[in-house]
């Protein structure tokens, strides 16, 4: 069993920075300009995932997942809370993967059983109702 360091709050503050930054510039490569986060709605779970509820300068809402996982983001209703958009990743990647695994090609196919790795770990979150007092 490895021992966990814990981390400083200074460390904690660091690395929910180096999320968000990761978050917005992902978007900014879509094409899609950050406004503000929603802070109150987002979440983090150090050093596993970070999922921000974003808004956008064209007034659209976007949810942004990042952490040791693919980041991603999906636009939801405005009223999702981050537990359910979890469970919406999850899904969403479990379809992505079925697609890739179908594939000729080896990286698309590993690729594929990371996805269903990660996917699996996010539903595990959802699923834990002590994270979500």
């Amino acid at each position: 069993m490895k021992n966990k360091k814990v981390m400083t709050q200074e460390e904690l503050q660091k690395w929910t920075r180096e999320q968000y930054m990761k978050a917005t510039k992902y978007l900014a490569e879509k094409g899609l300009v950050t406004e503000s986060v929603a802070d109150t709605e987002s979440r983090y779970l150090v050093p596993t995932m970070a999922v921000w509820k974003i808004n956008l300068l064209d007034k659209t809402k976007v949810w942004v997942i990042t952490g040791d996982l693919p980041t991603d983001h999906l636009a939801l209703a405005e009223n999702e809370p981050a537990r359910d958009v979890l469970r919406h990743f999850s899904f969403k990647w479990q379809v992505q993967a079925d697609g890739l695994l179908a594939s000729d090609n080896q990286e698309q196919v590993n690729y594929g059983k990371f996805l269903i790795g990660r996917a699996e770990g996010l539903y595990e979150l959802y699923s834990k109702d002590e994270l979500w007092v």
